[in-house]
C-alpha cells in the first residue's frame, strides 16, 4: 500500500491543536506526520507554508513545544521533524538527537542541507537509530542519484520539480524514478505540489506521497474554527490516501 506523509506546521495555530490534528490525520490514513519547525526564512517553501511559519513565530513558537508535541504523537504515528539547518546548528544536533530518541521520532528532513554537507552529520544520526532523509530532484544525473541514495533510510524524498513547495509545476519524472529504483530499494516518496486533485497521477511509479501546502492552506483559513479545520484536513488526507491506492 502506498504511503501518505502529512506535513503540518508545528504549533500553528497552537500546540494542542497540532496534537489533535496529528491524531486525526492518523485516523484518516496518514502513515507519517512531518512536523514542520517554524523558521523565519523557509527557502524551500512557497508562500502558503511560509505564511504559516511566520504566524507560528509571531505566536511565540519555542523549540521545546516541538519536543512536547512529539512526545504525544510519535509513540502513535511515525513522526519526522522537518526543519532548516540553522536551528539544528545553533541548538545543537546532539539536543535534537536526544529529544528524538526520547519521544520516538524517526528522523529529520533538512531541505537546505546539501548531500555533501549531510555526510558530516549522517553517521551520528544513524548511530542513534534515526534517519536523515535524502533528496533527489529532476536536475540530478543518474550518477548523482546513485551517490545520494546508496545509503538512504526510511524513504527517499523526490522533489517533483525545481522550485518551491506548492507551486504546482509538472515535470516528466519517469527517468528519475527509474534511476532511483535502480540504485536503491528504499521507498521513494514524491513531494512538492501534491494535492487532492493530482495525488493519484503523482503517485504513479513511486511508493508514497508527501502533502503539505494542501493541508496548510486549511490551517490558514480564518473562516473555519479549529474543529472544522481538523475535519477538512482529515477528509483531504482520507481522499488522498484512497486515491493513491485505487
Amino acid at each position: 500500500m502506498k504511503q501518505l506523509v502529512s506535513y503540518i506546521t508545528a504549533t500553528f495555530p497552537e500546540k494542542n491543536f497540532t496534537i489533535d490534528l496529528s491524531h486525526a490525520l492518523k485516523e484518516a490514513g496518514s502513515d507519517y506526520i512531518e512536523l514542520g519547525m517554524p523558521f523565519s526564512d523557509p527557502v524551500a517553501d512557497g508562500p502558503v507554508i511560509e505564511a504559516a511559519n511566520l504566524k507560528a513565530l509571531q505566536n511565540g513558537f519555542k523549540i521545546e513545544q516541538l519536543f512536547e508535541i512529539s512526545k504525544e504523537i510519535a509513540p502513535l504515528i511515525k513522526t519526522l521533524w522537518m526543519g532548516y539547518f540553522n536551528p539544528f546548528y545553533h541548538i545543537g544536533l546532539d539536543k535534537f538527537i536526544d529529544e528524538a530518541k526520547q519521544s520516538g521520532v524517526k528522523g529529520f528532513i533538512i531541505p537546505d542541507l546539501p548531500h555533501e554537507e549531510a555526510l558530516s552529520y549522517k553517521p551520528q544520526i544513524q548511530e542513534a537509530g534515526l534517519s536523515l532523509i535524502d533528496f533527489v530532484a529532476p536536475t540530478d544525473s543518474k550518477e548523482r542519484v546513485r551517490t545520494v541514495v546508496h545509503n538512504a533510510q526510511e524513504f527517499i524524498y523526490m522533489v517533483a520539480y525545481a522550485g518551491i513547495t506548492g507551486s504546482g509545476k509538472s515535470e516528466d519524472l519517469q527517468e528519475l524514478i527509474a534511476n532511483v529504483k535502480e540504485a536503491s530499494s528504499t521507498p521513494l516518496f514524491i513531494g512538492f505540489g501534491v494535492n487532492e486533485q493530482n495525488a493519484k497521477s503523482k503517485a504513479e511509479g513511486v511508493d508514497g506521497v508527501i502533502v503539505g501546502s494542501a493541508f496548510v492552506k486549511v490551517l490558514l483559513d480564518e473562516s473555519l474554527n479549529y474543529t472544522q479545520k481538523i475535519e477538512k484536513i482529515a477528509t483531504i488526507a482520507k481522499n488522498i490516501k484512497e486515491s493513491i491506492n485505487s
